[in-house]
Formats: C-alpha cells, sequence, structure tokens
C-alpha cells in the first residue's frame, strides 16, 4: 500500500475514533470554536429552508463570528491547543511490550 493511502487509512481511523467517543459519551469536541459552529450550524439551516431573521431587530446566536476580536481569540485557542498537542505526540514515548514476569512458570513449594 502505498504511503499516501497509509496516510489516509490513519487519519479515517482517527477520525472514526473521535467520533465513536464522542458519541459513546455524548460530549461536544473540546476543542470546537463556538462562534465558527453557530456560524455553519446557521448556514445549514438556512440553506434546509430556516426563515431569514433580517430586520427582526436581534441578533442570533452566529453573529459571534462577525466580531473579529472574538473570531481571532478563538483562532489563537485553537492554534494554541493544536501546539500543545503536537508537542505533547513529538514527546510521546512508547512504553513498548510489557514484561512478563514468569509468575506462572514458578516452581512451588
Amino acid at each position: 500500500m502505498p504511503i499516501a493511502q497509509q496516510a489516509a487509512v490513519a487519519v479515517a481511523r482517527k477520525l472514526a475514533v473521535l467520533i465513536w467517543h464522542l458519541l459513546t459519551k455524548e460530549q461536544d469536541y473540546f476543542w470546537a470554536r463556538p462562534a465558527l459552529v453557530a456560524a455553519k450550524q446557521r448556514q445549514l439551516a438556512l440553506k434546509a429552508g430556516a426563515p431569514g431573521e433580517r430586520g427582526v431587530g436581534r441578533r442570533g446566536s452566529a453573529y459571534a463570528y462577525n466580531v473579529k476580536e472574538l473570531r481571532n481569540s478563538e483562532k489563537a485557542a485553537a492554534e494554541n491547543a493544536e501546539r500543545a498537542y503536537e508537542l505533547m505526540v513529538r514527546h510521546w514515548r512508547s512504553r513498548g511490550l510489557k514484561r512478563r514476569t514468569d509468575a506462572t512458570n514458578e516452581e512451588r513449594l
């Protein structure tokens, strides 16, 4: 199997494991960017036929994504989390195989 396919399979497996954990533990993704998620959900709702709310006089949850300072702070937090994760992975040390004590093969008195 070519290296590119192996990498694609590895990424797909990691995503599947991540999704499985999120679904079975009924949790949201920890590093999600709330304003970006709200904006994407609103875009999907509009495409699905939800009524537009222009002129209603109130701002929806997706408006926060238009605030540049909030959007940039969320992006910076996500970038910091990514750097921390990369550092952790770079310093990862595998334990290797478990050593057998061979306690089952000892002679008993």
